[in-house]
């Protein structure tokens, strides 16, 4: 998996429509080897980034489970500190 993608199951607060966009992003990225399309392929990366966010969402939607939800905001805090590191 790619390193750049979070988990972004069973959270409090939910992952939001920009978490789960910008995990599709960097999906699409990856898979494309590209980080920006050229004029040609835009339109066609931007609908996988697209078609990637609504099955994630409605992937989100659907799990279920029994554990309490992880608290998103110490999580948050690392990536923070990982990327004042770099």
């Amino acid at each position: 998996m790619c390193r750049n993608i979070k988990t972004l199951y069973n959270f409090e607060p939910p992952a939001t429509d920009d978490d789960v966009r910008a995990a599709a992003l960097q999906f699409v990225r990856k898979i494309s080897g590209s980080t920006k399309p050229s004029k040609v392929n835009e339109e066609a990366f931007e609908r996988a980034v697209e078609s990637i966010s609504r099955a994630a969402t409605e992937l989100l939607h659907c799990l279920v489970t029994s554990a309490p939800p992880k608290n998103r905001k110490p999580e948050r805090l690392e990536q923070a500190v990982d990327q004042s590191h770099r």
